[in-house]
């Protein structure tokens, strides 16, 4: 087993002529919150569907909590947590059918999603909606939810796509105090994200540009890198360099 929580080497996705992702090359400790960031298009999703286990790499290879990303998927599978930008509750459920839904594909027993959604709630502060259907709760407590049902099984890894989209300040400050306390337990954090100044909370981050990583670190490291003042004023040197 592999002491990192993911390990990638020369990870290449190719459809037809067409590299979205080329070649990357990058590991993320046990504990980590690692930020990928990228414009739309820039390869990231992609990246991450194979760091999943969902689609199978042209070449190179991952592993993700120290199992092999193809060989290993369903293993992979078993020991993250994903939580996708297009939100991954079900509506027409409640706060309470969605817990229990998802508790038990994850094959937790009932004992166990009694104890978790009970935890959960308080620590949220949902419990008073626990018969609401999910449609009704606002977006920041949706997200956080989400999130939490995410980590229902105790994954080693969580997966987060673009998850403050949408919110007002104060719920994005939630949500990375929720990061912060999901990573202090020892569980990986790989996060998208097209806030740059929420990236600047991340202990290391890439960025990529057309498939590749143009520039990885500590938000320090990277902006000294490029003699930056902030990691916008980067992030428009690599996107558009002759903007800046």
């Amino acid at each position: 087993m592999s002491a990192l929580a993911i390990d990638a080497r020369g990870l290449t996705r190719r459809f037809g002529d067409f590299t979205a992702v080329d070649a990357i090359t990058f590991h993320v400790a046990q504990g980590e919150v690692f930020g990928f960031l990228g414009a739309n298009g820039a390869g990231k999703t992609t990246a991450m569907r194979m760091l999943i286990g969902l689609l199978e790499p042209s070449s190179g290879s991952a592993t993700v909590a120290g199992y092999d990303v193809v060989r290993d998927a369903e293993a992979v599978r078993r020991n993250i947590g994903y939580m996708s930008q297009k939100f991954s509750l079900y509506d027409d459920l409640t706060v309470q059918e969605n817990i229990t839904l998802y508790g038990g594909i994850y094959g937790l027993t009932n004992a166990q999603i009694a104890e978790r959604t009970r935890k959960l709630l308080g620590r949220i502060g949902l419990e008073h909606a626990r018969k609401e259907l999910v449609r009704r709760i606002p977006l920041g407590w949706k997200q956080q939810l989400a999130f939490s049902v995410a980590l229902l099984h105790q994954p080693r890894i969580i997966f987060l796509d673009e998850p403050t989209g949408g919110v007002d300040p104060i719920t994005r400050r939630r949500f990375w105090e929720m990061i912060y306390e999901t990573a202090a337990t020892g569980t990986t954090v790989l996060v998208t994200t097209h806030y740059l100044d929420e990236a600047e909370y991340c202990d290391r981050l890439s960025i990529m540009v057309d498939g590749a990583i143009a520039a990885m670190g500590t938000p320090g490291e990277v902006k000294g890198a490029f003699g930056a003042a902030s990691l916008d004023e980067v992030f428009l040197r690599l996107t558009r360099p002759g903007a800046a």
